[in-house]
Protein backbone atom coordinates (compact mmCIF):
# COMPACT_ATOMS: atom_id res chain seq x y z
CA UNK A 1 0.00 0.00 0.00
CA UNK A 2 1.23 3.30 -0.87
CA UNK A 3 0.44 4.60 2.57
CA UNK A 4 3.01 2.31 3.87
CA UNK A 5 5.97 3.34 2.53
CA UNK A 6 8.33 6.44 2.89
CA UNK A 7 8.47 7.69 0.22
CA UNK A 8 6.97 7.24 -3.73
CA UNK A 9 9.76 8.23 -6.32
CA UNK A 10 8.46 7.31 -10.06
CA UNK A 11 9.30 7.17 -12.79
CA UNK A 12 9.25 10.71 -15.16
CA UNK A 13 6.88 8.70 -17.29
CA UNK A 14 3.99 8.29 -14.75
CA UNK A 15 2.25 11.43 -15.01
CA UNK A 16 0.85 13.23 -12.52
CA UNK A 17 -2.86 12.03 -12.64
CA UNK A 18 -1.31 8.35 -12.45
CA UNK A 19 -3.11 6.56 -9.49
CA UNK A 20 -0.26 5.83 -7.43
CA UNK A 21 0.76 9.81 -7.33
CA UNK A 22 -3.26 10.13 -6.13
CA UNK A 23 -2.65 7.59 -3.89
CA UNK A 24 0.26 9.42 -2.32
CA UNK A 25 -0.81 12.77 -2.26
CA UNK A 26 -3.96 11.20 -0.43
CA UNK A 27 -1.97 9.61 1.80
CA UNK A 28 0.47 12.09 2.67
CA UNK A 29 3.10 10.43 1.61
CA UNK A 30 6.31 12.35 0.22
CA UNK A 31 7.06 12.51 -3.55
CA UNK A 32 10.25 12.65 -4.83
CA UNK A 33 12.37 12.43 -8.58
CA UNK A 34 15.94 10.67 -9.37
CA UNK A 35 17.45 14.34 -9.27
CA UNK A 36 16.14 15.37 -5.97
CA UNK A 37 17.39 11.84 -4.30
CA UNK A 38 20.83 12.01 -6.20
CA UNK A 39 21.12 15.82 -5.55
CA UNK A 40 20.84 14.64 -1.33
CA UNK A 41 23.17 11.82 -2.02
CA UNK A 42 25.46 14.00 -3.33
CA UNK A 43 25.75 15.91 -0.32
CA UNK A 44 26.96 13.58 1.51
CA UNK A 45 30.29 12.46 -0.63
CA UNK A 46 33.52 12.48 1.24
CA UNK A 47 35.01 15.62 0.02
CA UNK A 48 32.23 17.31 -0.45
CA UNK A 49 29.79 17.75 -3.33
CA UNK A 50 30.35 18.49 -6.87
CA UNK A 51 28.86 21.91 -8.42
CA UNK A 52 25.95 21.49 -10.44
CA UNK A 53 24.53 23.33 -13.84
CA UNK A 54 20.62 23.29 -14.82
CA UNK A 55 18.78 23.91 -17.63
CA UNK A 56 15.14 23.88 -18.39
CA UNK A 57 12.99 24.97 -20.90
CA UNK A 58 10.24 23.81 -23.39
CA UNK A 59 12.57 23.27 -25.96
CA UNK A 60 16.07 23.73 -26.56
CA UNK A 61 17.04 22.02 -23.09
CA UNK A 62 19.18 18.73 -24.51
CA UNK A 63 21.31 21.22 -26.70
CA UNK A 64 22.03 23.96 -24.23
CA UNK A 65 22.87 20.79 -21.65
CA UNK A 66 25.30 19.35 -23.90
CA UNK A 67 26.65 22.73 -25.35
CA UNK A 68 26.94 24.42 -21.35
CA UNK A 69 28.96 20.84 -20.91
CA UNK A 70 31.35 21.04 -24.02
CA UNK A 71 32.30 24.70 -23.20
CA UNK A 72 33.12 23.67 -19.16
CA UNK A 73 34.88 20.31 -20.59
CA UNK A 74 36.99 23.56 -22.76
CA UNK A 75 37.51 24.66 -19.39
CA UNK A 76 39.43 21.69 -18.31
CA UNK A 77 36.79 20.34 -16.37
CA UNK A 78 35.49 16.68 -16.26
CA UNK A 79 31.84 17.18 -16.98
CA UNK A 80 28.79 14.35 -17.42
CA UNK A 81 25.51 15.81 -19.21
CA UNK A 82 22.49 14.23 -17.23
CA UNK A 83 19.34 14.16 -16.28
CA UNK A 84 16.63 14.38 -19.41
CA UNK A 85 19.22 12.62 -21.20
CA UNK A 86 20.71 8.92 -21.50
CA UNK A 87 22.48 9.31 -18.25
CA UNK A 88 20.44 9.78 -14.94
CA UNK A 89 22.08 12.20 -12.35
CA UNK A 90 21.60 9.30 -9.98
CA UNK A 91 23.26 6.95 -12.22
CA UNK A 92 26.51 9.57 -12.77
CA UNK A 93 27.07 9.81 -8.85
CA UNK A 94 29.97 7.53 -9.11
CA UNK A 95 31.59 8.62 -12.22
CA UNK A 96 35.23 10.30 -11.78
CA UNK A 97 34.15 13.70 -12.94
CA UNK A 98 34.08 17.29 -10.80
CA UNK A 99 30.91 18.81 -12.32
CA UNK A 100 27.51 17.94 -13.32
CA UNK A 101 25.31 19.76 -15.91
CA UNK A 102 21.61 18.66 -15.18
CA UNK A 103 18.84 18.75 -18.27
CA UNK A 104 15.87 19.19 -16.06
CA UNK A 105 12.36 18.06 -17.76
CA UNK A 106 9.07 19.38 -15.91
CA UNK A 107 9.05 15.44 -14.84
CA UNK A 108 12.35 15.76 -12.93
CA UNK A 109 11.40 18.94 -11.46
CA UNK A 110 7.62 18.58 -10.34
CA UNK A 111 8.64 16.85 -7.16
CA UNK A 112 11.63 18.31 -5.74
CA UNK A 113 12.09 19.33 -2.34
CA UNK A 114 16.40 20.05 -2.29
CA UNK A 115 17.69 20.19 -5.74
CA UNK A 116 19.35 23.36 -6.99
CA UNK A 117 22.11 23.91 -8.79
CA UNK A 118 24.77 26.75 -8.87
CA UNK A 119 24.02 28.24 -11.74
CA UNK A 120 20.45 27.40 -13.59
CA UNK A 121 18.69 28.36 -16.82
CA UNK A 122 15.29 28.65 -17.90
CA UNK A 123 15.25 28.61 -21.56
CA UNK A 124 11.73 29.54 -22.72
CA UNK A 125 8.06 28.14 -22.20
CA UNK A 126 5.36 27.01 -24.45
CA UNK A 127 1.99 24.46 -23.57
CA UNK A 128 3.72 20.76 -23.90
CA UNK A 129 3.47 17.57 -21.65
CA UNK A 130 -0.54 18.44 -21.37
CA UNK A 131 -0.88 14.66 -21.31
CA UNK A 132 0.47 14.10 -18.32
CA UNK A 133 0.39 17.41 -16.28
CA UNK A 134 -2.94 18.72 -14.96
CA UNK A 135 -2.82 21.70 -16.33
CA UNK A 136 -0.53 24.33 -18.17
CA UNK A 137 -0.32 26.19 -14.51
CA UNK A 138 0.68 22.87 -13.19
CA UNK A 139 3.71 22.89 -15.68
CA UNK A 140 4.87 26.00 -15.44
CA UNK A 141 5.21 25.82 -12.02
CA UNK A 142 7.13 22.49 -12.45
CA UNK A 143 9.72 24.55 -14.53
CA UNK A 144 9.47 26.96 -11.48
CA UNK A 145 10.74 24.58 -9.33
CA UNK A 146 13.99 24.85 -10.35
CA UNK A 147 14.60 28.05 -8.36
CA UNK A 148 12.88 27.13 -5.41
CA UNK A 149 16.02 26.02 -3.28
CA UNK A 150 18.29 28.43 -5.10
CA UNK A 151 20.94 29.84 -2.52
CA UNK A 152 21.98 33.41 -2.28
CA UNK A 153 25.09 32.83 -4.08
CA UNK A 154 23.38 30.81 -6.73
CA UNK A 155 22.35 32.59 -10.41
CA UNK A 156 19.48 32.01 -11.80
CA UNK A 157 19.33 32.83 -15.96
CA UNK A 158 16.08 33.45 -17.80
CA UNK A 159 15.02 34.22 -21.49
CA UNK A 160 14.47 38.05 -21.61
CA UNK A 161 12.06 37.69 -24.10
CA UNK A 162 9.56 35.36 -22.68
CA UNK A 163 6.94 37.00 -20.43
CA UNK A 164 6.44 33.58 -18.14
CA UNK A 165 10.48 33.06 -17.55
CA UNK A 166 10.72 36.49 -16.45
CA UNK A 167 8.00 36.97 -14.33
CA UNK A 168 9.60 33.52 -12.44
CA UNK A 169 13.06 35.38 -12.80
CA UNK A 170 11.93 38.66 -11.15
CA UNK A 171 10.67 36.25 -7.78
CA UNK A 172 14.54 34.79 -6.90
CA UNK A 173 15.90 36.14 -4.06
CA UNK A 174 19.37 35.73 -5.34
CA UNK A 175 22.00 37.44 -8.46
CA UNK A 176 20.13 37.00 -11.48
CA UNK A 177 20.95 37.69 -15.35
CA UNK A 178 19.01 37.24 -18.70
CA UNK A 179 19.92 36.49 -22.35
CA UNK A 180 18.48 36.93 -25.34
CA UNK A 181 19.87 38.76 -28.92
CA UNK A 182 18.75 42.44 -27.68
CA UNK A 183 18.32 44.02 -24.43
CA UNK A 184 19.73 41.35 -21.83
CA UNK A 185 23.03 40.88 -19.77
CA UNK A 186 24.19 38.32 -22.18
CA UNK A 187 23.40 39.39 -26.14
CA UNK A 188 24.14 39.81 -29.78
CA UNK A 189 26.24 43.07 -30.60
CA UNK A 190 26.82 43.15 -34.38
CA UNK A 191 28.30 40.01 -34.94
CA UNK A 192 29.76 38.84 -31.61
CA UNK A 193 28.31 37.12 -28.48
CA UNK A 194 28.37 39.40 -25.47
CA UNK A 195 28.07 39.11 -21.39
CA UNK A 196 28.24 42.08 -18.55
CA UNK A 197 32.55 41.55 -18.65
CA UNK A 198 32.49 42.07 -22.64
CA UNK A 199 33.13 40.16 -25.46
CA UNK A 200 32.79 36.44 -25.21
CA UNK A 201 32.86 34.80 -28.84
CA UNK A 202 32.94 35.88 -32.55
CA UNK A 203 29.11 35.18 -34.30
CA UNK A 204 31.01 33.00 -36.79
CA UNK A 205 32.81 30.54 -34.26
CA UNK A 206 29.32 28.88 -33.31
CA UNK A 207 29.30 25.76 -35.67
CA UNK A 208 25.98 27.21 -36.45
CA UNK A 209 23.98 29.90 -36.44
CA UNK A 210 20.42 29.77 -36.49
CA UNK A 211 18.37 32.27 -34.64
CA UNK A 212 18.02 29.86 -31.42
CA UNK A 213 21.63 28.24 -32.04
CA UNK A 214 22.73 32.11 -30.71
CA UNK A 215 20.24 32.39 -28.10
CA UNK A 216 21.11 28.77 -27.04
CA UNK A 217 25.08 29.78 -26.79
CA UNK A 218 24.42 33.10 -24.90
CA UNK A 219 22.38 30.80 -22.30
CA UNK A 220 25.43 28.10 -22.22
CA UNK A 221 28.03 30.80 -22.25
CA UNK A 222 26.24 32.35 -18.92
CA UNK A 223 25.85 29.50 -17.42
CA UNK A 224 29.78 28.84 -17.52
CA UNK A 225 30.86 32.34 -16.80
CA UNK A 226 28.43 33.19 -13.95
CA UNK A 227 29.59 29.95 -12.29
CA UNK A 228 33.11 31.12 -12.82
CA UNK A 229 33.50 27.50 -14.18
CA UNK A 230 34.67 28.78 -17.09
CA UNK A 231 36.57 32.37 -18.63
CA UNK A 232 35.38 34.15 -22.47
CA UNK A 233 38.72 32.47 -23.68
CA UNK A 234 37.47 28.97 -22.99
CA UNK A 235 34.01 29.38 -24.71
CA UNK A 236 35.70 31.06 -27.93
CA UNK A 237 38.19 28.53 -28.10
CA UNK A 238 35.83 25.89 -27.52
CA UNK A 239 32.71 26.98 -29.62
CA UNK A 240 33.93 26.22 -33.20
CA UNK A 241 34.23 22.28 -32.32
CA UNK A 242 30.42 21.72 -30.92
CA UNK A 243 28.67 18.95 -32.72
CA UNK A 244 24.89 19.59 -32.54
CA UNK A 245 22.78 16.54 -31.41
CA UNK A 246 21.14 14.58 -33.98
CA UNK A 247 17.21 15.03 -35.17
CA UNK A 248 17.03 18.65 -34.29
CA UNK A 249 17.14 20.94 -37.75
CA UNK A 250 19.65 18.41 -38.97
CA UNK A 251 20.85 18.31 -42.41
CA UNK A 252 20.55 15.08 -43.93
CA UNK A 253 20.59 16.50 -47.86
CA UNK A 254 20.45 17.98 -51.00
CA UNK A 255 18.57 16.21 -54.21
CA UNK A 256 18.11 18.32 -57.38
CA UNK A 257 18.66 21.87 -55.41
CA UNK A 258 16.48 20.94 -52.76
CA UNK A 259 18.05 20.82 -49.02
CA UNK A 260 16.74 18.34 -46.68
CA UNK A 261 16.53 18.73 -42.79
CA UNK A 262 15.67 16.34 -39.90
CA UNK A 263 13.57 18.27 -36.50
CA UNK A 264 12.42 14.95 -35.70
CA UNK A 265 12.76 15.90 -31.84
CA UNK A 266 10.50 19.29 -32.30
CA UNK A 267 7.29 17.26 -30.47
CA UNK A 268 5.59 20.69 -29.83
CA UNK A 269 4.21 23.56 -31.71
CA UNK A 270 6.73 25.80 -30.84
CA UNK A 271 9.57 23.60 -31.13
CA UNK A 272 8.29 23.23 -35.14
CA UNK A 273 7.57 26.74 -35.37
CA UNK A 274 11.52 27.36 -34.40
CA UNK A 275 12.53 25.44 -37.03
CA UNK A 276 9.44 26.96 -39.68
CA UNK A 277 11.32 30.31 -38.56
CA UNK A 278 14.61 29.21 -39.90
CA UNK A 279 13.97 28.93 -43.41
CA UNK A 280 11.84 31.07 -46.12
CA UNK A 281 10.58 28.30 -48.36
CA UNK A 282 9.26 25.01 -46.87
CA UNK A 283 7.87 21.59 -47.42
CA UNK A 284 6.58 20.49 -44.26
CA UNK A 285 6.34 17.62 -43.15
CA UNK A 286 4.24 17.61 -39.64
CA UNK A 287 1.68 15.41 -37.87
CA UNK A 288 2.12 12.24 -35.47
CA UNK A 289 0.40 12.02 -32.04
CA UNK A 290 -0.45 15.29 -30.71
CA UNK A 291 -0.22 15.50 -26.78
CA UNK A 292 -2.90 17.67 -26.57
CA UNK A 293 -1.72 20.67 -28.09
CA UNK A 294 -3.19 23.47 -30.48
CA UNK A 295 -1.63 22.40 -34.14
CA UNK A 296 -3.06 25.54 -35.79
CA UNK A 297 -0.71 27.29 -33.95
CA UNK A 298 1.91 26.08 -36.49
CA UNK A 299 -0.09 28.28 -39.99
CA UNK A 300 0.91 31.72 -37.63
CA UNK A 301 4.24 31.20 -40.33
CA UNK A 302 1.84 30.01 -42.95
CA UNK A 303 4.01 32.59 -45.53
CA UNK A 304 7.00 30.49 -44.95
CA UNK A 305 5.24 26.95 -46.14
CA UNK A 306 5.12 26.48 -49.85
CA UNK A 307 2.95 22.90 -48.90
CA UNK A 308 2.09 20.59 -45.99
CA UNK A 309 2.19 16.78 -45.85
CA UNK A 310 0.49 15.70 -42.93
CA UNK A 311 1.45 12.51 -41.10
CA UNK A 312 0.37 9.93 -38.43
CA UNK A 313 -2.70 10.20 -36.32
CA UNK A 314 -2.43 13.82 -36.35
CA UNK A 315 -2.87 14.50 -40.06
CA UNK A 316 -6.03 15.73 -40.36
CA UNK A 317 -5.09 18.73 -37.58
CA UNK A 318 -2.07 19.62 -39.74
CA UNK A 319 -3.76 19.81 -42.93
CA UNK A 320 -6.94 21.76 -41.56
CA UNK A 321 -4.30 24.22 -40.38
CA UNK A 322 -3.06 24.82 -43.69
CA UNK A 323 -5.52 24.20 -46.14
CA UNK A 324 -6.58 28.02 -46.59
CA UNK A 325 -2.79 28.62 -47.49
CA UNK A 326 -1.07 26.04 -49.62
CA UNK A 327 -1.37 22.54 -51.07
CA UNK A 328 -1.65 19.88 -48.65
CA UNK A 329 -1.29 15.99 -48.84
CA UNK A 330 -1.77 13.79 -46.21
CA UNK A 331 0.56 10.40 -46.22
CA UNK A 332 0.07 7.08 -44.61
CA UNK A 333 4.00 6.22 -44.06
CA UNK A 334 7.52 7.92 -43.69
CA UNK A 335 8.01 6.82 -46.96
CA UNK A 336 4.87 8.23 -48.75
CA UNK A 337 5.68 11.01 -47.23
CA UNK A 338 9.32 11.85 -48.35
CA UNK A 339 8.10 10.41 -51.75
CA UNK A 340 5.39 13.05 -51.78
CA UNK A 341 7.86 15.92 -50.75
CA UNK A 342 10.15 15.55 -53.63
CA UNK A 343 7.49 16.10 -56.32
CA UNK A 344 6.14 18.95 -54.38
CA UNK A 345 9.55 20.62 -53.73
CA UNK A 346 11.32 22.84 -56.29
CA UNK A 347 14.60 23.82 -56.49
CA UNK A 348 15.79 26.68 -53.68
CA UNK A 349 13.37 25.40 -51.31
CA UNK A 350 13.96 23.07 -48.13
CA UNK A 351 11.93 19.95 -47.34
CA UNK A 352 11.68 20.12 -43.41
CA UNK A 353 10.42 17.41 -40.84
CA UNK A 354 9.23 18.95 -37.74
CA UNK A 355 5.95 17.44 -36.75
CA UNK A 356 5.01 19.32 -33.38
CA UNK A 357 3.89 15.90 -32.22
CA UNK A 358 5.14 12.62 -30.48
CA UNK A 359 5.87 9.33 -32.92
CA UNK A 360 4.49 7.07 -30.74
CA UNK A 361 1.53 6.31 -33.23
CA UNK A 362 4.41 5.28 -36.08
CA UNK A 363 7.32 4.50 -34.57
CA UNK A 364 6.18 2.97 -30.85
CA UNK A 365 9.51 1.61 -29.67
CA UNK A 366 11.78 4.08 -31.03
CA UNK A 367 10.58 7.68 -30.27
CA UNK A 368 11.22 10.49 -32.37
CA UNK A 369 15.18 9.32 -32.74
CA UNK A 370 13.15 6.49 -34.49
CA UNK A 371 11.31 8.67 -36.76
CA UNK A 372 14.27 10.46 -37.47
CA UNK A 373 16.58 7.65 -38.42
CA UNK A 374 13.80 6.42 -41.12
CA UNK A 375 13.79 9.54 -42.61
CA UNK A 376 17.63 10.03 -42.92
CA UNK A 377 17.66 6.57 -44.44
CA UNK A 378 14.91 7.35 -47.07
CA UNK A 379 16.49 10.48 -48.14
CA UNK A 380 19.82 8.91 -48.32
CA UNK A 381 18.43 6.36 -50.28
CA UNK A 382 17.35 8.97 -53.11
CA UNK A 383 20.72 10.61 -53.39
CA UNK A 384 22.32 10.79 -56.48
CA UNK A 385 26.17 9.40 -54.53
CA UNK A 386 23.75 6.65 -52.72
CA UNK A 387 22.63 5.63 -56.31
CA UNK A 388 25.38 5.43 -58.18
CA UNK A 389 27.06 3.76 -55.70
CA UNK A 390 23.87 1.27 -55.75
CA UNK A 391 24.34 0.98 -59.42
CA UNK A 392 28.40 0.03 -59.20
Amino acid sequence: MVADVDIVCPAPGVPETHAVIEAAVAAGRPLRTEIDLAYEWEQLRPGGARPMLAVTGTDGKTTTTMLAAHLAAGAGHRVAAVGNTETPLVAALAEPVDLFVVECSSFRLAWIDSFRAEASAWLNLAPDHLNWHRSLESYIAAKARMWRHCRPSDVAIGAADDPTVMTHLRECAGPTRTFGTTGADYHLVGDVLVGPGGPIAPLDSLPRSLPHDITNTLAASALVLESGLGTADDIARSLPSFLHPAHRIEPVGEIDGVRWFNDSKATTPHAALTAIRSFDRIVLLAGGRNKGLDLGALASEHRRIVAVIGLGEAADEVIAAFAAHCPTAAAGSMSDAVATARRLAAPGDVVLLSPACASFDWYPDGGYPARGDDFRRLVAAMSPATSAQRAS
